[in-house]
């Protein structure tokens, strides 16, 4: 079906409309009479956004999410395509199983979901898992990630990086050096210290990316950093695109939002992999995802069951939900206080991760006439308070609980087609 979208505030660059033609933006002065219009007054439009870095849980359990559940949090959530990690049961290190996942999105509609391969059978860190079946596979697999764990060894890095480059895809690396973090707890430094947990020390991220940014400049293939989280790891991201290192990096809703001063109740739904940080290093995430040194925004969204969270903190899960919430918690830091323009969030959490994947004809971009009509409509001063029980997501895992944002995606279109509709308002043409 048609639409044309009228009185909406294209990138936050003035109203126009917007004319959604058998799956593509067309000339709205060529929409015949009759075509169903949609009012959009005091609506912003973005390009549906893409995450690099969601968790659906899919093969597993069901208990804290299903690819269903997830891809219509991705929807409501403002995104047209989520990259899902592997660390699904079993994981997800062959081409069967990435083929289930994209097999299963497709069958359900809704947002589109890119399977990211396993770097590491079982996510091990100790054999490759089957990177060209998976890139050849029918999923199409262009990122490969042990997400969770880090690809500590370096010879596996090594032979990871030229099996990825050979695939013509990138790697995505948890940067942990696990040897630096046995029992870590907190971000090190005096909460630690005074709760009495192990410190998580910031060397164990940027040791990582440094060696593997110099792997990867060495061997030719493309390397992303996944939620950079510390002012030195941002430092080394600095220095890598200096030297002009193929090198990607992202950053997280919650490692831009909220510090470890927000774990001191050290209630569970702060806890996280790489933990909050210091306010020091918040600064530095903020400052370096403002001037591009972080490329664009990953959710991170990562589900778990109620019972793994209602626990005391050393034994809790880590992760927190943020599909649903990231364009709310993005756009109040740094839209609504004038640090960042509509089209330069659009930039970061639409255009960058479609560059990343090279999906660049499908997303991302401005909303010019023959591109996709895959956008999504954002209300940028309507209050709403974060209820876990409204959210589509199976599980309840938020850090943002109770907290109030201002800006609300309304409606998200993938191909001319509502995927997402808060208020119905494609139902009332």
């Amino acid at each position: 079906m048609d639409w044309l979208l009228r009185g909406v505030d294209v990138l936050g660059q003035g109203e126009r409309e917007l004319y959604l033609h058998r799956g593509r933006l067309d000339d709205p002065a060529e929409a015949p009479q009759g075509t169903p219009v949609v009012d959009c007054t005091g609506l912003v439009a973005l390009p549906a956004l893409v995450d690099p870095h969601t968790h659906l849980r899919d093969p597993g359990s069901g208990r804290s999410e299903t690819i269903a559940s997830g891809l219509r949090a991705a929807a409501a959530g403002g995104y047209g395509a989520v990259f899902a990690m592997p660390n699904t049961t079993p994981v997800a290190d062959s081409a069967g199983i990435v083929e289930y996942e994209v097999d299963t999105a497709a069958a359900l509609g809704g947002a589109d979901l890119y399977a990211i391969g396993a770097v590491t059978k079982g996510q091990q860190g100790e054999e490759l898992a089957e990177i060209a079946a998976m890139a050849a596979s029918r999923a199409h697999v262009a990122m490969f990630s042990d997400d969770g764990h880090c690809v500590a060894r370096s010879d596996v890095m090594r032979d990871a990086l030229i099996a990825i480059r050979d695939a013509g895809a990138v790697l995505a690396q948890h940067a942990q050096d696990p040897l630096l973090t046995v029992g870590a707890q907190l971000d090190d430094g005096e909460l630690a210290a005074r709760l009495g947990k192990t410190g998580w020390p910031k060397m164990a991220e940027s040791v990582i990316i440094a060696r593997d940014a110099i792997m990867a400049a060495e061997l030719g293939a493309r390397l992303h950093v996944c939620h950079v989280s510390t002012a030195s790891g941002v430092e080394v991201v600095r220095w890598a695109k200096s030297m002009g290192y193929p090198v990607t990096a992202e950053a997280s809703p919650h490692h831009l939002a909220l510090t470890v001063e927000d774990a001191a109740g050290l209630d569970p739904a702060f806890k996280v992999n790489p933990p909050l940080r210091s306010p020091a290093d918040v600064a530095a995430v903020r400052s370096a995802f403002l001037d591009g040194t972080l490329d664009m925004v990953g959710t991170d969204h990562a589900p778990h069951p109620d019972d793994a969270k209602a626990c005391g903190w050393d034994q809790a899960a880590n992760g927190m939900l943020g599909l649903e919430t990231a364009l709310a918690v993005v756009a109040d830091l740094f839209v609504r206080t004038g640090q960042m323009s509509w089209a330069q969030l659009a930039q970061r959490m639409s255009d960058r991760p479609a560059e990343l994947l090279r999906l660049g004809d499908s997303y991302g971009a401005d909303l010019t006439l023959g591109r996709p009509a895959s956008l999504c409509l954002i209300a940028p001063d309507q209050p709403w308070q974060v209820d876990p029980r409204q959210l589509a997501s199976i599980a309840h895992n938020t850090p943002y609980a109770r907290r109030s944002y201002h800006a609300r995606v309304v409606a998200t279109v993938l191909r001319g087609v509502p995927i997402f509709d808060l208020n119905a308002r494609f139902a009332m043409t």
